[in-house]
């Protein structure tokens, strides 16, 4: 039986025809190396290893067919007007985006941007408003960032993770400041070059938004819009993908709104073109949207039942596997529709660490109870942030209350070794490790205060730590703590002793029972004086 046909050109077809077409392409993101004569690879006049990493770029580029480009203007304007019609409609009203839009002057209008999208790098977008609000109300200018203390950025970044963006971020404040007059540089070319932590993305975004430049930029959200617009399975993140997707955002970044064409190709991957259940039916840019063409294409198949599988997006060009398209070991997926593209990137898991780490505490230290934290080595994960003593431990467990013990004496000196319990564990994943905190405390009751520390060591009260420069991780851990310990009710994030005054108090009679069963601890210095008399 004869096959329909359909207005969806296929791959195949596209491949058939495509070879004379290739060269007539108008915009395309890739052009074809020419070969010599005798139908041999050039010969470039490179080094062996150059002239190979060249012969196989010119492989992989001929094996990708033109069906996954843009081929022509008519598309490319189609794809920019709808999407920036789209985006004067429908964008978010985000705080960073006020700012930039209402500063005249260029090099705070790109302190601005920057700041904003160096924090919405793996963080969503609602977390980061009120981090961003209090930054910039902090810091509103490079120069009083750069002016700040790495101990201040620290802790007004606490809990937004992945803190070495902090760090960088006012380092290159105070490179602007103190090495180029105060002006951030305008392409993203020259800052991506001189300013640290300022990679291609950061760079473009920056250039474009804040200075006009017609760059293309790709994110998480960009990828997931062009691999479905150009039905993209091959996997996005390895190298020869990644540069088409650059090429392709080149491309299509409108030159006459470089900033806007940008946020909102972000905008419609964060809000419509979502990872998963996208709003097909609201996206601005569907006419041209190859993803949403097979999908069409595959239910008129199925809803007329008909036998095999159509011959279409197979992509196979006579060069061999296109290089753009998904591999054949994995097909097409009936029940997820546009969210085939990108192709889930295989991941390695983060490996897995043990830590046994302890929260040291003074419960009738003079002005409230206090806990010690030390401060992390000023590189590596975590870096310049407090955190309880901890040491590196084996999963099994063995020795590790010697060893923490050890690490709790060098700094505080002699300690009674019994009084160290285990409270249970903390399980944290950063970006590459899992780590498991094995979670100890030790209460100094009888012994008289420390109010001496070495450098790199301090005792804060409970308010002061929730305001401390400390991970996620070690917030995590000192909840175990206070739900574990001895006169707090398990699971309570707060414990007697900094509760608030008007707790109801327990009667004579219950309190010479509770000091008979367990430590009594003094909720404020009034009963801490009291008790001494």
């Amino acid at each position: 039986m004869k096959k329909p046909q359909t207005a969806v050109r296929s791959c195949r077809q596209n491949q058939a025809s495509g070879h004379e077409g290739r060269e007539k392409q108008v915009l395309s993101s890739s052009q074809v190396k020419p070969s010599t004569p005798d139908g041999t690879m050039p010969k470039f006049p490179e080094a062996p290893a150059g002239l190979a990493r060249r012969q196989k770029e010119v492989v992989l580029r001929a094996s990708v067919s033109p069906y996954h480009l843009f081929r022509d203007t008519a598309e490319v304007t189609v794809f920019r007007e709808n999407l920036l019609s789209w985006y004067d409609r429908e964008k978010r009203d985000l705080p960073w985006r006020r700012r930039a839009e209402g500063e005249m002057d260029p090099d705070r209008r790109a302190y601005a941007v920057w700041v904003s999208e160096v924090m919405l790098q793996q963080t969503q977008v609602a977390t980061v408003i009120d981090y961003y609000t209090r930054w910039m109300q902090k810091w509103p200018t490079l120069q009083d960032l750069a002016s700040a203390s790495l101990e201040e950025v620290n802790q007004l970044w606490a809990g937004l993770g992945y803190y070495s963006r902090g760090r960088r971020l006012q380092e290159g404040a105070q490179k602007v400041v103190e090495e180029l007059g105060g002006h951030v540089p305008h392409t993203a070319e020259t800052l991506q070059k001189l300013l640290p932590g300022v990679g291609r993305y950061t760079a473009g975004a920056i250039a474009s938004i804040a200075f006009g430049q017609a760059t293309g930029v790709v994110d998480g959200n960009v990828v997931r819009v062009l691999c479905r617009v150009r039905a993209i399975g091959a996997d996005s993140g390895s190298t020869f993908v990644s540069q088409q997707l650059w090429s392709l955002a080149q491309q299509l970044v409108d030159p006459a709104r470089p900033g806007d064409f940008n946020q909102a190709a972000m905008e419609l991957g964060a809000t419509v073109c979502t990872p998963q259940h996208p709003r097909c039916s609201q996206c601005p840019v569907q006419s041209v949207c190859r993803a949403h063409q097979r999908v069409e294409r595959e239910q008129l198949v199925a809803s007329q039942s008909l036998p095999g599988s159509p011959d279409v997006e197979e992509c196979a060009p006579s060069a061999g596997q296109c290089q753009l398209c998904a591999p054949p070991t994995e097909p097409w997926d009936q029940t997820l529709g546009v969210a085939n593209f990108p192709r889930k990137a295989s991941r390695r898991p983060p490996r897995e660490e043990c830590s046994a780490t302890c929260v040291l505490e003074q419960p009738r230290a003079l002005g409230g109870a206090r806990i010690l934290l030390v401060q992390r080595p000023k590189s590596g994960l975590l870096a310049g942030l407090w955190e309880f003593p901890s040491v590196t431990a084996e999963p099994s467990g063995q020795c590790q209350r010697e060893a923490l013990l050890r690490e709790l004496q060098s700094w505080v000196g002699p300690l009674p070794a019994t009084h160290l319990q285990h409270f249970g564990q903390v399980v944290h994943t950063f970006s590459h490790i899992k780590l498991t905190y094995q979670v100890y405390g030790l209460a100094l009751e009888g012994q008289i205060p420390v109010t001496t520390t070495p450098p790199g060591a301090r005792w804060l009260t409970r308010e002061e730590f929730h305001t401390a420069a400390v991970s996620t991780a070690m917030k995590k851990v000192f909840r175990v703590y206070e739900g574990q310990r001895p006169g707090t009710c398990k699971g309570s994030k707060r414990s007697q002793v900094s509760a608030p005054s008007t707790q109801r108090k327990p009667s004579p009679g219950q309190q010479v029972l509770d000091s008979f069963f367990r430590p009594h601890h003094p909720t404020d210095v009034s009963s801490l004086n009291s008790m001494a008399q």
